[in-house]
């Protein structure tokens, strides 16, 4: 395989999707602005939703999962009596309803909500069956037999009401959890049908709105050093996990894929600074090296940064 072309640029670049763009766009598109010879983002937005888009940039790109798995918070309009196939403004209507529920009612039912809760996602969704995405499907006319799923809801209160028609939510949540089938199972809990109207997602995990930049103005600052200060650091999605700072030596030793005794780190540091969770974020001279396991009195490496 050819080598890509472009600057090894390796980081953070969190965006503020617009609305009417895909997040693969976007991700072509910081690639094309920075000349950066490697991107992929930590977690799709649907093409009318708008927010926190992390784009990761070169070894970051091997920390995606960690951006996946953190906690989101979401800003969402309801519209009432109105259900639509794709549980968004897209799709075909499907189901109609009179009935506008009130202020009372819906603080009532949100308690609902809350905690471990079951959750058919979309039929409109990225999600495989048997090898085929569910939209493709659904767009084919071909039945989708999405199966529930257990997602967690952390938060999730009434913003307020623009009319009777529409209702403002914000929510937090866990990974997996879609705010179009929340919308959707809200309406049906209060008696009524409803879809998503609008969609904007506040932070990702680490991320919020204070890191984000537009794209406009990743467009105007360019290759400039201006935009690699919007640049976060690799191992900003791994804060959570312990760090064990090695030396030089031992650090060679992991990116060379041979394990470190604990036993050395032991002669030099008071044992209870080890970490001793299975998951360690190994550094060296304050940069990132590995993501590492300790196994039977070892630091074993499982993914090698080269930074």
């Amino acid at each position: 395989m050819g080598r890509r072309k472009g600057q090894p640029i390796h980081g953070w670049l969190i965006i503020d999707k617009p609305i009417g763009i895909t997040s693969t766009q976007v991700v072509a598109k910081v690639r094309r602005v920075l000349g950066a010879a490697k991107a992929g983002h930590g977690g799709t937005l649907d093409p009318l939703a708008s927010g926190i888009l992390p784009i990761a940039l070169g070894e970051a790109t091997k920390t995606v999962a960690y951006a996946m798995d953190g906690d989101k918070t979401y800003h969402f309009r309801v519209r009432w009596g109105v259900a639509r196939s794709t549980d968004d403004g897209e799709g075909e209507i499907t189901a109609t309803s009179d009935h506008r529920p009130s202020v009372q009612e819906i603080e009532d039912i949100l308690p609902r909500f809350l905690g471990e809760v079951l959750q058919t996602p979309p039929i409109y969704s990225a999600i495989k069956i048997e090898g085929k995405r569910a939209y493709d499907l659904a767009r084919d006319q071909q039945p989708v037999d999405m199966k529930p799923r257990t997602v967690r809801i952390d938060a999730l209160r009434l913003l307020g009401q623009s009319d009777s028609d529409h209702a403002d939510f914000e929510a937090s949540c866990g990974k997996g959890t879609y705010m179009r089938a929340l919308a959707r199972d809200l309406a049906l809990a209060l008696g009524t049908v409803g879809h998503i109207v609008r969609l904007r997602r506040m932070r990702v995990g680490a991320f919020g709105e204070k890191d984000a930049i537009s794209l406009e103005k990743l467009d105007e600052l360019g290759h400039s050093a201006a935009a690699s200060e919007h640049l976060l650091p690799v191992e900003t999605v791994l804060d959570d996990i312990p760090a064990l700072a090695l030396t030089e030596a031992e650090s060679k030793r992991l990116k060379s894929g041979q394990t470190v005794s604990l036993l050395r780190l032991a002669a030099r540091m008071p044992l209870e600074t080890i970490p001793l969770d299975s998951l360690v974020r190994v550094m060296a001279d304050g940069k990132l090296v590995a993501l590492a396991r300790t196994e039977n009195g070892e630091i074993v490496p499982f993914r090698v940064f080269n930074l």
